[in-house]
Parts: structure tokens; sequence; C-alpha cells
């Protein structure tokens, strides 16, 4: 790796960086980890932020459908909440909850790190409008519609479609996100309800952790086309660090060893089904992060093609980092944590982008977009 110019350090620690998604909740609450505490294998804590710039985070309260019954949804969310606002109560000194784009600036001038909170799946309101405004009491911000699985108003690119994109019910979703101030993530979206979620709404709407579908042809990636509704929108497509959806050899061979995966993950749970406990956060992705370990890291450069693809495609104006910090399990070759965030600026800068540019790619442009909805609420932006 090379080492980093003066330069381009010098323009990453004068960024207001902003990162648009990470999993980082469910250590919270599954396994009694602070935020202040040591990596202990995780990619972000207070440490490392502090080490890359990292000024803010959109914390994702996400529910894994397959582990917790209809009805468990919405509790199982606030839950997640819940144990990110404990983390500010423990630290306030440290940490800040930001509700609004000024809030992240304010935080940043006190030295405190910003906590944003964000959905991820809209099963998570359990078809519930009052629920979804009772997220957005607690501090939520964010929205992605869907996960890896469809829910009854909006379709999953995962999945084969149930409902061609939106339902009627998913609009007034998407109108009470926009009366409320609550950004739209289209990230995990079928292509139907991402060009109805585009139709549907009346602010931009972002995808927070997707990569360009030109360069790696996983599901969960963004088309051309898409790109430039997107940017048509005012939105941003924030660039997620996973492997498998950088590099279309490493997916390939990622998804033929799914079945070793699987069986693995079953006996490392399996004292804890067998003891009816629930299942750690750490114990949880073991399986793959092992299997990771043993395949060749994908290059930091190719983390890289997918910013210039979708700068080329997009504009300056629409594109961000969307790390998926603590929810995948592995990161491009460099890249072990939060820390490491200032190579992302080194290889874009010796690429030729400016300091100007990357101010905007690093956070400018989450922060006009979140600046943008909730100027479009109408509401008051503190609930």
């Amino acid at each position: 790796m090379a080492e980093l110019s003066a330069e381009a350090l010098a323009i990453h620690q004068s960024a207001l960086i902003i990162d648009g998604h990470a999993d980082t909740p469910q250590r919270f609450l599954d396994d009694g980890w602070s935020f202040c505490d040591p990596l202990l294998g995780g990619h972000l804590n207070l440490e490392s932020a502090r080490a890359g710039n990292l000024a803010a985070e959109f914390f994702a309260l996400w529910v894994d459908p397959a582990e917790h019954p209809l009805g468990t949804h919405a509790a199982r969310a606030l839950a997640l909440g819940h144990a990110v606002l404990q983390q500010i109560r423990l630290h306030p000194d440290q940490l800040q909850l930001c509700l609004t784009p000024d809030d992240i600036v304010e935080a940043h001038a006190a030295g405190r790190f910003g906590v944003l909170l964000s959905v991820e799946g809209g099963h998570a309101i359990e078809n519930s409008l009052e629920k979804l405004a009772e997220f957005y009491t607690l501090g939520v911000r964010s929205m992605t519609l869907t996960w890896n699985n469809a829910n009854d108003w909006a379709d999953s690119s995962a999945e084969p479609p149930r409902h061609t994109g939106l339902t009627d019910f998913g609009r007034e979703v998407i109108a009470t996100m926009n009366r409320l101030g609550m950004i739209a993530d289209i990230s995990h979206a079928s292509d139907r309800t991402f060009w109805d979620t585009l139709k549907a709404s009346s602010a931009p709407i972002v995808a927070t952790h997707s990569c360009a579908h030109a360069l790696n042809a996983s599901h969960r990636n963004l088309t051309d086309d898409q790109l430039r509704g997107l940017a048509a929108n005012g939105g941003v497509c924030m660039v997620n660090f996973y492997p498998a959806f950088l590099d279309d050899g490493y997916r390939q061979a990622w998804n033929l060893l799914e079945a070793e995966r699987t069986r693995l993950q079953a006996e490392i749970e399996l004292p804890f089904r067998a003891a009816g406990m629930p299942v750690p956060f750490s114990v949880g992705g073991r399986a793959d992060r092992q299997s990771a370990e043993k395949m060749e890291p994908v290059p930091l450069a190719r983390l890289i093609d997918h910013f210039e693809h979708i700068i080329r495609v997009a504009g300056i104006d629409h594109v961000g980092l969307g790390s998926d910090f603590d929810g995948i399990s592995s990161l491009p070759a460099g890249l072990e944590s939060a820390a490491d965030l200032p190579r992302i600026t080194h290889a874009l800068h010796e690429r030729g982008y400016s300091r100007e540019d990357l101010h905007k790619l690093l956070g400018g442009n989450l922060l006009r977009v979140f600046r943008t909805v909730q100027a479009c609420a109408g509401t008051p932006t503190n609930a």
C-alpha cells in the first residue's frame, strides 16, 4: 500500500465525513459491547472513527425476519434504537444524537461523534404509519424501504416481485416520510420499487450502501439508468465496501461457498440454540468471516473504480460513502476499519479528484440531501 500523501491527508482531515450505513447497533444490544471499547473484530468504534476523521454515522436498526417472528419486528428495531441512545447516555461528552444537518455540523465542531439512526428494512414498521412516526420520534432520519425480503408494500431486489414495486400503501409510506423529513433509501429495493419511489417522492432519495451494476452484476447494485435517475432527483449513491458487490469474480467465488458456510454456521450456533439462547452478533457471522479469510482480498483500486464509475455516470454531486461497516464479512485490501478511510481519499486524490470534489464525496453530498429532505418536509425537523 502506497504511503499516503500529505496533500491527501490534509484534504481528508479538513473534510466533514459522514458514512451512510453501519450495522454496529447489534453489537450494543446483543453483545453488550460499548462504542468506546476496543474494536474486538469489528470495523467501527470511537477510536477508529477518530483515527479516520469520521464525523458522523447512520447506524442501521436492522431486524432479521428469519430470526424474529412477525409482530416483533418493530419491537426489535426499537430495542436496537434504544441501545444506540444508551451509548450516548453513557458517553455524552463523546457522542451526540443528530436529528438535523445542523446537529452534525455542531457535533463535529464540538469534538463529538455524530450519531444518526436509520431503519434497515420497511418490515420494521409493521404496515403502520403510526409506527413509522414513532421511529421518527425516537430519532430515525432514514429508512431503507426493503431488505433482502420483500414486505407487504415494497419489493426487494433479492426476491421475485410480489407487488410489481410499491403498493398504494407503499406510496403512503413515502408521502409520510417526505412529510416527516425522513430520507427514503432504495438500497436493497427492486428495480421497479426504485423507479416507483423516485416517482412518488417529493424529496431526493438515496442508496445508502450500493455499488455500480456496470462493474458488478449483483442484484444489489444500481444500473447506469438508475444512477442517472438518482442524479436527476438530486439524490446520492453511497458506495458499499463489500467485496462481493465490488468484484464479479469475488462474488461468484463467494456464492460457491454458500452451502459450506451455511453448514459451518449451523454448527457454530448449535450450542446457543440448544440452550434456547439468542445467538450473539459476534457469533452470527463467524462462518462468513472465516470464509472471507480464505479468499484473496479485493484490491482497494476496485472500490475506487466504483466511485469513479458513479461519478462519470451521475456526477460528483451524487456519490458518497456507504461502508456497511459491521454488516459485512470483509473489506477491500488496505481497509481494516474506519481508521483506514484516509486511504480512500488518497486513492481518489491520486486519480485527480480535487479538494472540492472529495469534500462533496466524503460527506457534503449527503449533508446537502439531508438538508433538502428536511426543507421539503414542511414540519419541525426535531421530533
